[in-house]
């Protein structure tokens, strides 16, 4: 894949990606970080065989978000405001997009501190799990910037408008209880038992049909901003789908055979 990120795939369709660049504490921006996820939402996209998927890092942070030796170099006059423009759009920009538009469901197991746009990278997924030492800081305004890559678009949506603008406006970092307490993360785990945990829990997820959670993941995200009548009318045509599908079928049968295993005889 890339020597900046591992993927894994088990044979219950969960893949691991995994964020390998300690030298820069994972850092997303100065350097292929960006292309290597994008790559990865590619292939998981036209893989049928992906249920899940799991975002963690390697070391003792999840992600340090935007690289500070980039920032010196964007700050130079050689780089104009408008090329800086297209750098984000066809940049870090690139990666909510990618993301946000993944069929299946997708968990961020962090393992430490998720800084600025590694904060960000965390609220891109679906669900988030932490293990205790893990951090998060929407930090962009203690070096003079703004979240450039999305995060005021999904932060609110996460923790509500009050707690995302006080993370944003402050740049301070709240710890793991915290970040549960405010429902950014929906459990806290020891460290040793962070990706087993993320694991489980995708697994539970993997176990289901395929079709339906890929289908559900839909209708959850156009359930956050359509109408309901139209978000109905989509739920109908999935519900249609669904009803067709050999998982549905299964399932059916399997609960009626375990209903009538339980009826008394005679």
């Amino acid at each position: 894949m890339s020597d900046l990120l591992q993927y894994e795939q088990d044979t219950d369709g969960i893949v691991v990606l995994t964020l390998d660049h300690p030298e820069t504490r994972n850092a997303l921006t100065g350097n292929a970080m960006v292309d290597a996820l994008l790559q990865a939402c590619a292939r998981i996209e036209g893989d049928p065989t992906v249920r899940v998927v799991i975002l963690t890092a390697r070391g003792s942070v999840f992600s340090s978000g935007g690289n500070i030796h980039d920032m010196q170099r964007q700050i130079g006059p050689e780089v104009g405001a408008a090329s800086l423009r297209q750098e984000y759009r066809h940049g870090i920009q690139r990666l909510p997009l990618a993301m946000h538009a993944l069929e299946v469901p997708t968990i961020a197991a962090v393992n430490g501190p998720a800084i600025g746009a590694g904060c960000d990278l965390a609220c891109m997924c679906d669900v988030r799990i932490a293990a205790d030492e893990a951090t998060f800081a929407e930090s962009f305004v203690k070096l003079g910037i703004v979240p450039g890559d999305g995060g005021a678009w999904f932060l609110p949506r996460l923790i509500g408008m009050a707690r995302a603008a006080e993370m944003s406006f402050t740049g301070d970092a709240i710890d793991a209880r915290t970040a549960a307490d405010w429902g950014l993360v929906s459990r806290v785990v020891p460290s040793a038992d962070l990706l087993p945990t993320a694991r489980a829990l995708a697994g539970r997820m993997a176990a289901n049909s395929p079709e339906a959670v890929r289908m559900t993941k839909r209708l959850l995200r156009e359930g956050q901003h359509a109408r309901l009548d139209t978000l109905l009318e989509l739920s109908a045509a999935y519900q249609a789908l669904a009803h067709k599908t050999p998982a549905h079928a299964e399932a059916v049968e399997n609960f009626i055979a375990r209903r009538a295993a339980r009826k008394p005889q005679g």
